[in-house]
């Protein structure tokens, strides 16, 4: 298993459309990649209109070729992308511990 961690920024204003964009995209389109597991979009108190999207992959290809090579991501990124200020700032991890 992979964790996918994406920081991503939209503007204050936004955040409540964007809150809605991205549930509905995670449900419609990424819920539906193969290798995906599960998912927890996060928005933080301290800076509104940043998000953390934490995915769980079965593997670090079922993300970087199987969802990021498909046409449901260019589906994912049309829904989402609009909102965003800079593109998210993504990288992969491995779990050391969890409980």
């Amino acid at each position: 298993m992979i964790i996918e961690i994406a920081d991503i920024k939209v503007r204050p204003e936004d955040k409540d459309a964007f809150s809605d964009a991205i549930r509905r995209a995670a449900t419609t389109v990424l819920a539906k990649a193969g290798g995906y597991r599960r998912h927890a979009i996060l928005a933080c108190q301290e800076t509104p209109g940043r998000f953390i999207l934490h995915v769980e992959w079965e593997s670090l290809e079922a993300h970087t070729v199987g969802f990021r090579q498909s046409p449901a991501f260019a589906e994912w990124r049309a829904i989402i992308g609009p909102f965003f200020l800079q593109p998210p700032h993504v990288e992969h991890f491995d779990v050391v511990a969890a409980t």
